[in-house]
Parts: C-alpha cells; sequence; structure tokens
C-alpha cells in the first residue's frame, strides 16, 4: 500500500533536503533520502520517487547514483520486475555521520599543523591554531572508536 503524499510527509522531505545542502550535498539528493525514510513502500521505483517528488527523471536518475555512491541507498532488482528499486541501506545513519566527517577531521587537522608549521621559529604563535590542532587530533583518534562502539551497541541490541 502506497502512502499518499501529504503536507506533513512534504514538509520533512524539504528538511531533509535543506539539511542535505547545507553539508554541501545537493538538496535534491537529501529530498530523494527523506522520502525513502517515510515511504510505503521502503522501496521505490524511480518513476514513483519522480512522482512523489515532483521531480524530472533526470534529477531522479543523477541523485540516487550520487546516494549510491555515498552509501546511503541501495538499488535493487525484485524477480520478475524489470526495473530498479531504491531503498535505504542498513547501516545508512552510521555512514551519513561518517560521510565526510572522518577526511574533514583529518583536512583541519593538517591544516592546522601546517599553519604551525608557518609560524616556525616566530615569537608569535596563534593560540587557537594550536587549539585548533590539538582539537582535530583529538577527533581524529576518537571519531573511529566512536563509530565502532555504536556498531558494537547496534549488534548487541
Amino acid at each position: 500500500m502506497k502512502t499518499k503524499t501529504g503536507a506533513r510527509e512534504m514538509q520533512f522531505v524539504q528538511e531533509v533536503g535543506m539539511a542535505f545542502e547545507q553539508t554541501g550535498l545537493p538538496r535534491m539528493a537529501g529530498r530523494i533520502f527523506g522520502w525513502l525514510l517515510i515511504a510505503d513502500p521502503p522501496h521505490q521505483s524511480p518513476d514513483e520517487l519522480a512522482k512523489a517528488l515532483l521531480a524530472s527523471k533526470g534529477s531522479i536518475s543523477s541523485m540516487t547514483r550520487l546516494l549510491i555512491q555515498t552509501g546511503l541507498i541501495e538499488r535493487f532488482t525484485m524477480p520478475g520486475v524489470r526495473h530498479d528499486y531504491f531503498r535505504v541501506q542498513e547501516d545508512a545513519c552510521r555512514r551519513m555521520i561518517g560521510h565526510g566527517v572522518e577526511d574533514e577531521i583529518k583536512m583541519m587537522r593538517r591544516l592546522a599543523h601546517h599553519g604551525l608549521e608557518l609560524l616556525g621559529d616566530k615569537k608569535r604563535t596563534l593560540k587557537w591554531l594550536k587549539e585548533m590542532e590539538e582539537w582535530y587530533a583529538f577527533l581524529e583518534r576518537e571519531f573511529p572508536a566512536l563509530l565502532d562502539r555504536w556498531a558494537r551497541e547496534k549488534k548487541s541490541k
């Protein structure tokens, strides 16, 4: 049974789209992900996505490819059906948090380290630059352990 797209559902879809946009991902990718989070059934064809989101098939195609590449959704087929379906990946929450965060942490630590190297032996020091390097070094060490802890906790449920 398919859910009729209501105003509250579309508001949620738009909110997810805006959240994606704020993290540097396309709004349409967020809208697709948001719809897949609440869709009934939880798997949707490209045509169903286009109809629910009032989007072009081209946009659906390019954004689902992006979401597959980021590991947030997966494409699958069903026996006897000629088209593909999309659904949220089982570990999408972990992937969403992990997507880019580890790389951003490393990048920021490297930038801080580079800034400190530029200072060299100069008497002038930038306290915030040292703190930035220490903070991102801490995050770089601790973030993988946090993700592992989450995976263990999820398995124990």
